[in-house]
């Protein structure tokens, strides 16, 4: 008797959901870890408002520049799927990869202290809100599919 392995097949809307909430999850986790870096130091300091404003602000050109435009291209790969695939299918397979190495690249900044932590704030803050910022448009998207039903 054969047994088969069947990929775990979800709508565009849960594909949506995932990318959209993976890049909401990644982006509190590292505006979590910038804040949990300002507050590691006593007393707050003009350099470290400074380090976090110039980090939300880095975050929005990373945001508009970049994150934004990928962010789109993954939701229009999304609608030329078919209406039920792998769940798996929210992003491409080397954007796994790419996941990883960021994950990665973030520890070892954290953990090896290379870096000052104003500078890792900034970073975090950033990236953070580049990211929480783009997911948006996939949960703009996903509301766009709903009101079109």
């Amino acid at each position: 008797m054969a047994t088969y392995l069947h990929k775990p097949a979800v709508s565009k809307a849960w594909l949506l959901l995932c990318a959209g909430g993976l890049w909401s999850i990644a982006g509190v986790m590292l505006l979590r870890f910038a804040l949990s870096q300002l507050t590691t130091h006593p007393g707050t300091s003009t350099l470290t408002i400074i380090s976090f404003v110039t980090g939300i602000i880095l975050g929005g050109l990373i945001a508009l520049i970049g994150f934004s435009r990928i962010a789109k291209k993954n939701i229009n790969r999304i609608r030329l799927l078919p209406n039920r695939c792998c769940i798996f299918a929210f992003q491409k397979w080397h954007a796994y990869l790419l996941v990883c190495f960021m994950m990665t690249l973030g520890i070892f900044l954290r953990k090896s202290q290379l870096i000052s932590p104003l500078l890792l704030v900034t970073f975090y803050t950033g990236i953070g809100t580049a990211l929480l910022t783009s997911s948006c448009l996939y949960y703009r998207e996903l509301y766009k599919q709903n009101q079109t039903k």
